[in-house]
């Protein structure tokens, strides 16, 4: 027989995040401008929260949008935020727009990726990257993270693998656990498990760490910047991230230029 966890009271699920983000009762309270008093109240369940005051703490905490909803439920209430997904009528103008940024940013690579580096949309200055990588690893959907990492996939490529994949599993550990997502624990747990070795110290000479590439005869050098859509109010949305790709050096931009 199969046994279900009773949900968590929302008084306890807020005192989480206000633990994870670092904050005292006091320095929330300050924040929101509650009471103390009512705070503890809040946390202990001896208040029950409205849905306006959990709006209110989560803001200050910097709750995504997906743990806002989870948070309205758990009090009662119905989620606040909507999911569409990214093919549906409602994201159409936002995923345009995310295309136009990618199809610009050619001839320099450029991918969408959401929350968990699933590859939502990328331009066309990524497919020659990926030539070598085994079939099974471009089979949607596909993670980027996976796709680098695995010795099927870019790995294999990557001159300064270990201090690469340190720094992104080291960006997986911090999301995983800033969010207590369990799926994004348990691709760090696998990805960590794979070979490739592990270099956490910045490169020399260097203010950014670099994507060292070998593709077809040529050492390409690469950094990458994130952004995001700050003002969404769709869950999907809040959780994409556009991933640009820039030259660290003059011969990656010629070379780049010269694929275009």
């Amino acid at each position: 027989m199969t046994t279900h966890a009773p949900p968590r009271p929302v008084g306890s699920l807020l005192r989480e995040w206000r633990e994870r983000r670092r904050l005292s009762q006091l320095d929330l309270a300050l924040q929101a401008e509650v009471s103390t008093r009512h705070l503890s109240y809040l946390e202990t369940g001896r208040s029950r929260p409205t849905a306006q005051m959990i709006l209110r703490l989560s803001e200050h905490l910097d709750v995504p949008l997906r743990e806002r909803n989870q948070l309205l439920l758990a009090g009662g209430f119905a989620p606040a935020y909507p999911e569409n997904a990214v093919d549906s009528p409602e994201v159409a103008q936002v995923m345009s727009a995310l295309r136009a940024v990618l199809d610009g940013h050619a001839p320099c690579p450029a991918v969408v990726v959401d929350r968990w580096w699933d590859l939502v949309d990328a331009n066309s200055a990524v497919t020659p990257l990926l030539d070598r990588c085994a079939p099974h690893l471009l089979e949607p959907p596909v993670n980027v993270l996976r796709m680098t990492l695995h010795p099927e996939g870019v790995a294999p490529r990557i001159r300064n693998l270990p201090q690469w994949r340190s720094h992104l599993l080291e960006q997986l550990l911090h999301r995983a656990r800033a969010l207590q997502d369990d799926r994004l624990l348990a691709l760090h747990e696998e990805l960590s498990a794979l070979p490739g070795g592990s270099d956490p110290a910045p490169p020399r000479g260097q203010v950014v760490v670099p994507l060292v590439l070998e593709h077809d005869g040529q050492v390409l050098s690469l950094f990458s910047i994130a952004s995001v859509v700050r003002t969404a109010t769709d869950v999907t949305v809040s959780e994409l991230v556009v991933e640009t790709f820039y030259p660290s050096d003059e011969a990656t931009g010629a070379w780049l230029r010269a694929q275009a």
